[in-house]
């Protein structure tokens, strides 16, 4: 499939608004390790933290062979959605371990419903969708993960 101007318009717009959740993520499991007392926990959480920073470079590549740059700020339309892993973040500050987890579980599962939007939207060529894929698998499993630590 070639790009138009109009489908690399979207698929740009994708990538940025799955960066933005990202981004959000990155930022809320770096604090979620933090508040956390358990050391094994915390390492998990700060390695949730890498994988997301790879996955958003992996992203910006996606956008940087498309021709376009990476230095918006805007994050796209499905960026506007995801504010849960902000919202959240009061629940750190009692350093309620178990508060935590479900805070990151919230923000993980409005992560894998936009990734699953971006899939759904078919504004993305073949080799877009196996690394979207790839991502949504990686969160969806970091989720069952996650949610076993609460038991």
């Amino acid at each position: 499939m070639t790009h138009t101007e109009e489908t690399t318009k979207e698929a740009v717009s994708t990538f940025e608004g799955l960066i933005s959740i990202l981004e959000d993520g990155k930022l809320g499991y770096t604090n979620a390790a933090e508040h956390v007392e358990n050391a094994a926990i915390k390492t998990d959480f700060l390695e949730y933290a890498r994988e997301r920073a790879l996955f958003i470079v992996e992203l910006q590549d996606e956008i940087n062979k498309l021709g376009k740059s990476t230095d918006t700020s805007g994050g796209g339309s499905l960026g506007a959605l995801h504010r849960t892993w902000i919202d959240i973040k009061s629940s750190f500050t009692g350093g309620d371990t178990e508060a935590i987890i479900n805070a990151c579980i919230t923000g993980e599962a409005a992560a894998v419903e936009k990734y699953k939007m971006a899939l759904e939207k078919n504004e993305l060529d073949g080799s877009q969708i196996a690394i979207v894929s790839k991502q949504l698998n990686r969160i969806q499993n970091t989720l069952v993960q996650i949610k076993m630590k609460t038991n």
